[in-house]
């Protein structure tokens, strides 16, 4: 779709002056907000141990996933341990963490534990910094901490094989970025009246439009989506992961992303968008909620139970959820035990009710924790 005489939305003669339906965005925004209000009524309730293990829980959704939507696999273990040693949260042992890991998780707690401060283009250009550590994106250099030259062509969003390329979006020229970037900068420090979360969506979209910098620029986007929505919960601490959700409807993201940058100015259309999908993300934030109650009573349950550092281990991350089927010989792996020693621990959490073994058979028993165990 081509508006008017231009092809992209920072071309329009009025760019940037957004224009939304208030009264269209009126029912998306009240549910948002009574949505936030809900999850935040019911960890009030909770206490602070069990708030802070939901905290990392979402956190840690939120760096994978926002690494996830690039196409970038991060270990979770090592992501939760990164991030528990920052929050001072007690997980038992923890997994080692990388240096891009360890720049992701710096990002993402920057933007959100200092939410009331300026954004200002050094902080965005540290957080720049911390993403790409080497200074290569994949085996590509790129520049690092400073905006885009354009030194091999337009910023373009294209896909598609290399002799097919659709171009979906291109970004202003490099020699406009250091004034648009004031002008956005200027506008996100300021009193500009916008409703909180409708702020948090513009912040989003524009930043992705200027599209400043050569990599980056989705995780720096969404991490300014954060910024602005902590302001808007009045509280640094995270509890729900909207890039969870737009991960979870990645190509509707990108389709209604790309219909907004090639049409005009009035961008209702994203607004509601992302406001559902902010309402869709604080109710996911419920079931992990459930998640670190349900952990919490379990280890209640078993407080008095000798357990061994293996056996912790391995609940451990039963209880975070395990993919595919607990096998003596995947705790052997895990635990880097002798089967032998897998089987003793094994059969000693049976033998209490920690464990019972999965219904049907194959060609390895499997084992899962008890229902049961969960009762205090």
């Amino acid at each position: 779709m081509i508006s008017g005489d231009y092809r992209y939305i920072w071309q329009a003669p009025d760019w940037p002056r957004w224009r939304y339906d208030l009264a269209a965005l009126a029912s998306p925004l009240a549910d948002a907000s009574r949505a936030q209000g809900m999850l935040l009524g019911r960890l009030a309730d909770v206490g602070l141990v069990l708030r802070d293990q939901a905290s990392l829980a979402a956190l840690t959704e939120d760096v994978v996933e926002t690494s996830a939507i690039e196409g970038e696999s991060l270990d979770v273990a090592s992501v939760r341990s990164s991030i528990a040693r920052r929050l001072g949260v007690d997980i038992g042992a923890l997994a080692p963490a990388d240096r891009h890991v360890e720049g992701i998780v710096e990002l993402v707690l920057d933007a959100t534990e200092r939410c009331h401060e300026p954004i200002t283009e050094e902080r965005l250009l540290g957080w720049h910094a911390a993403l790409f550590p080497t200074g290569h994106s994949g085996i590509s250099r790129i520049r690092v901490a400073a905006w885009r030259d354009d030194a091999t062509g337009p910023m373009q969003v294209v896909s598609g094989p290399v002799h097919r390329r659709k171009v979906h979006f291109e970004a202003p020229p490099a020699d406009q970025v250091p004034a648009e970037m004031a002008r956005f900068l200027a506008w996100a420090n300021g009193d500009t009246g916008e409703p909180p979360l409708i702020k948090a969506g513009l912040a989003h979209l524009w930043f992705v439009t200027l599209h400043p910098l050569d990599d980056g620029n989705g995780r720096i986007a969404r991490a300014l989506g954060d910024l602005f929505l902590a302001r808007a919960d009045g509280s640094p601490r995270r509890f729900y992961s909207l890039s969870a959700q737009i991960q979870r409807t990645r190509k509707a993201y990108y389709e209604v992303l790309e219909r907004t940058q090639k049409g005009t100015l009035d961008v209702t259309e994203w607004l509601a968008w992302f406001l559902a999908s902010l309402r869709q993300a604080v109710e996911a934030a419920h079931a992990g909620l459930d998640q670190v109650l349900r952990k919490a009573r379990f280890w209640r349950r078993w407080a008095g139970t000798p357990m061994n550092e293996r056996q912790v281990r391995l609940l451990s991350r039963l209880l975070d959820g395990f993919e595919g089927k607990l096998t003596s010989s995947k705790w052997a792996a895990i635990a880097k035990c002798s089967p032998d020693t897998a089987l003793r621990d094994i059969g000693a959490l049976v033998a209490l009710g920690v464990l019972r073994r999965t219904p049907g058979g194959g060609r390895s028993t499997g084992y899962e924790l008890a229902e049961d165990g969960f009762s205090c």
